[in-house]
């Protein structure tokens, strides 16, 4: 580690106005920056922690009825309030890491740095969710742009998320037994016949929508539905813990699962 300033604001305004000072970071969970500082890959002036920003946390409904997560809330939390109104995304903050890492690790965390195999960014791109910052809201689809990169501009801060429900959604994760980060994890959502399936762990080019799937099961939601389908490996993430064609094969398999799931 080296030396910085460290500022703990109380309010989201006091946050923005620290964050302003050059080469200044914020800080949410920590569960990815702190190792990033311990292994010099980083080396901010000031860091900013959002942790004690109440306006930051907390579940509710909005006028819309959409789930609306405030970006400090943490994975644990999340898995424990949701567990009767969106069971999908309950399962998939409760199954991120360990208890420690969903004790401290935070949703606008895990989405503004945009790791290619978390959870998060497949649960918000599944549902179709958006990302409100203290300057805009920014779709879902429109937020992720490729390995740890995101719309985010310099100094914005992600304030909450903003989920529509379905009518069903499953989230199957094969995952790296180590970090328990997915190896490939696949969200599908269906909102009446339209289907969403976005899928992180994969690809180069961070998560994504399996748009052959969505087309295929939008049209008859079976495991048949895909059974033809075959993810091309082309832009899929090949090292030690699999090839290109295994991830490409996980991805039809989760695919499958998320949707046997569902109809049950």
């Amino acid at each position: 580690m080296y030396e910085f300033e460290f500022e703990r604001p109380a309010t989201l305004a006091d946050a923005l106005a620290a964050l302003a000072a050059e080469d200044a970071q914020p800080l949410a969970g920590g569960q990815t920056l702190i190792p990033t500082l311990r292994q010099r890959l980083a080396a901010p002036s000031k860091l900013v922690s959002l942790a004690g920003i109440e306006e930051l946390r907390g579940i509710c409904r909005d006028d819309e009825g959409r789930i609306c997560i405030g970006a400090a809330t943490t994975h644990a939390e999340a898995a424990r309030a949701l567990e009767k109104d969106y069971p999908a995304l309950s399962a998939l903050a409760g199954g991120i890491g360990d208890p420690m890492v969903r004790n401290r690790g935070t949703i606008g965390g895990s989405l503004a740095n945009n790791d290619p195999s978390a959870c998060w960014p497949a649960g918000v791109l599944g549902s179709g969710a958006s990302i409100r910052t203290d300057r805009r809201e920014i779709a879902a689809d429109d937020f992720f742009e490729g390995m740890f990169a995101t719309a985010l501009e310099d100094g914005e801060i992600i304030t909450e998320v903003r989920f529509p429900v379905p009518d069903t959604a499953n989230y199957q994760k094969f995952e790296q037994p180590a970090s328990r980060f997915a190896l490939v994890g696949v969200f599908v959502a269906r909102f009446g016949r339209d289907v969403r399936v976005a899928v992180t762990g994969a690809s180069e080019d961070g998560v994504y929508r399996w748009t052959e799937a969505e087309e295929a099961l939008s049209k008859d939601f079976r495991v048949d539905a895909v059974m033809g389908l075959e993810p091309n490996p082309a832009r899929m993430i090949g090292d030690i813990h699999g090839t290109r064609e295994y991830r490409a094969h996980l991805v039809k398999v989760m695919t499958r699962r998320a949707v046997e799931a569902q109809k049950g």
